[in-house]
């Protein structure tokens, strides 16, 4: 009982987040958006620290679940039109419903991740699903430096998603493309 009371602490924490931004991140706030009586949060997740390591944490597994999913419904790509199409998708879910939700906390969250190194850890793991996924295409693409340009294309879609997310509009197909073409680039 406790795993899940602390699970729906966390996606309420999330949303808290994503609607109010850290400063209205609060533990009353959490217990109001989650629905349960006033002290919850504060007798599962003490101290503030403590709330936003499991919000990271849960931000983390989420994410990681969705691009483990991507990859078990489609096969690696074979080409960089297929690579865009899947990044397209990936942007897209990052862009709308509750995939936006947790883009607006994930970077709240990075930001604060820069005075706590530990939240740092969980939230930026070296290895991940979208991490192995590009790095595999671009090796079975023949392109040199795979780790450096695989690390280039996410910080690019990252940026993407960030400038979208924060300045509104659609992210094109053509841009993504783009993107793509660089990585493969052999100059």
């Amino acid at each position: 009982m406790a795993s899940n009371r602390r699970t729906v602490l966390a996606d309420a924490a999330i949303a808290v987040l994503a609607d109010q931004g850290m400063r209205g991140l609060t533990h009353r706030a959490v217990d109001q958006a989650a629905g349960l009586p006033p002290g919850t949060t504060s007798a599962y997740l003490r101290t503030r620290t403590a709330l936003l390591t499991a919000l990271v944490r849960r931000l983390v597994e989420l994410d990681q679940a969705e691009l483990q999913a991507l990859g078990e419904a489609t096969p690696v790509p074979r080409n960089a039109e297929e690579l865009a199409e899947e990044i397209a998708g990936f942007v897209e879910l990052r862009l709308s419903g509750s995939g936006r939700q947790r883009s607006l906390a994930r970077y709240a969250c990075t930001v604060e991740s820069a005075r706590h190194p530990e939240l740092r850890e969980i939230l930026m793991p070296r290895d991940n699903a979208a991490h192995v996924a590009v790095r595999t295409f671009l090796a079975t693409q023949g392109v040199g430096e795979v780790e450096e340009r695989t690390l280039t294309l996410l910080a690019c879609i990252d940026g993407l998603v960030f400038d979208r997310l924060v300045g509104g509009g659609h992210v094109s197909r053509k841009e993504i493309r783009g993107l793509i073409t660089t990585a493969l680039s052999l100059e």
